[in-house]
């Protein structure tokens, strides 16, 4: 078991979009910089004073590429340790060399497990402790600091891990919620299809009856229709089955759309009084956008009625015009600073994208919460049947 998990973390990649810089890169500079400049002016006690000013604005240059080159960065830092400690150790120095400052170096162990691979991670350890090593049997300290020092050393690396775990864990539910919307959009898709492709069938198969006295061609030419749409709808439920996880056994039942929002706001046990309105022609919209709709709201509605503060009333506006659809739900509860993007609004934005759309979500101009989307109605003539209203 042990070999197995130093082999899987030694092949661990790095995580995905290290930043470069941002701009607390810069303040931490200036603050390193300036620390030093203080400390070399006003301490009395400095210990090769040139020298420990160049160190410690060595280490603060190199903080500058922790993100994207960690185990470098790392070999430089404690290498420099290394080095510097040997030589004291030459001068016989009663005092170790370097002002405070140089505590600059743990951002660097933070960021070693936060941002290096596997091997990184293995080989900057082991430059780590072999500077600890040196400095601990160099120095003559109580081995009490030398413990404390050790965990104060070690407590920035255990942090970052933490931190890389944590976020790692993050994307993968937002990756698993989009992989669930991507396939129920996938089963809705199908019935549309389904449909659609059925009446081709159903249609050339009649064709073929009443042409029995037309031309040869036209009997190809139904023929053909019939064979593309049966194969058609093979292979589409042949990619949905292949979408879907191993044993879900999803019904393809037909999806909720706009028709069904009145009775979604039908809630009387709910806190929160509903104002739906509709405008617009939304009873030949195509199925994936009708139940996007209907999901976008529902999602809205459902996060109103959890975080809304003191809230009375949620406003619902679904208008349709000639190319889009637009969805708008806002309370009118306190405007905070604490957002409510959790993974199903993420959701919601993955369908959006994959219908062509945007979603939009965050506190409101004066007051609550509001969700703005925008979906594109696509070519509404193209098949699309109005929904009967349930």
């Amino acid at each position: 078991m042990l070999r197995e998990d130093l082999r899987t973390l030694w092949t661990q990649p790095r995580p995905p979009d290290a930043p470069a810089r941002v701009r607390r890169d810069w303040m931490l500079l200036a603050a390193g910089l300036g620390g030093v400049v203080l400390e070399a002016t006003l301490r009395e006690n400095v210990v090769w004073r040139p020298v420990a000013v160049v160190f410690v604005v060595w280490l603060c240059l190199l903080s500058l590429w922790r993100r994207t080159r960690p185990l470098a960065m790392v070999t430089l830092a404690f290498g420099s340790v290394i080095l510097l400690q040997l030589a004291s150790l030459v001068a016989a120095l009663r005092e170790p060399v370097g002002p405070n400052t140089a505590a600059v170096v743990l951002v660097l162990v933070y960021a070693l497990p936060r941002w290096g691979s596997g091997r990184e991670i293995v080989l900057g350890s082991a430059v780590i402790l072999t500077a600890f090593a040196l400095c601990a049997v160099t120095d003559e300290t109580p081995a009490v600091e030398q413990v404390g020092g050790f965990v104060f050393l070690l407590l920035p690396g255990l942090i970052g891990a933490a931190v890389r775990f944590r976020v790692a864990g993050r994307e993968r539910r937002s990756e698993q919620l989009r992989s669930r919307e991507r396939e129920q959009l996938a089963r809705e898709l199908h019935d549309t299809v389904a449909h659609h492709v059925s009446a081709i069938v159903i249609r050339a198969q009649a064709g073929r009856v009443l042409a029995g006295t037309d031309p040869s061609a036209a009997v190809e030419a139904l023929e053909g229709v019939e064979e593309e749409g049966a194969r058609t709808l093979e292979e589409m439920r042949a990619m949905v089955t292949a979408l879907r996880n191993r044993g879900a056994g999803a019904e393809l039942a037909p999806p909720a759309g706009v028709a069904d929002l009145e009775r979604l706001v039908r809630n009387p046990g709910g806190r929160l009084r509903v104002d739906l309105g509709l405008d617009g022609e939304l009873d030949t919209l195509p199925p994936a956008l009708d139940a996007a709709v209907y999901r976008i709201v529902q999602e809205s509605v459902t996060n109103a009625m959890r975080h809304a503060v003191n809230a009375t009333e949620v406003v619902v506006r679904v208008t349709a015009e000639r190319r889009t659809v637009r969805v708008s739900v806002r309370d009118n509860g306190h405007r905070t600073g604490r957002g409510r993007a959790g993974y199903g609004l993420a959701g919601l934005r993955e369908r959006a994208a994959l219908l062509g759309g945007k979603l939009q979500a965050g506190p409101g101009t004066e007051q609550g919460w509001q969700v703005e989307a925008e979906l594109p109605r696509g070519r509404t003539e193209s098949g699309a049947h109005p929904r009967p209203r349930r």
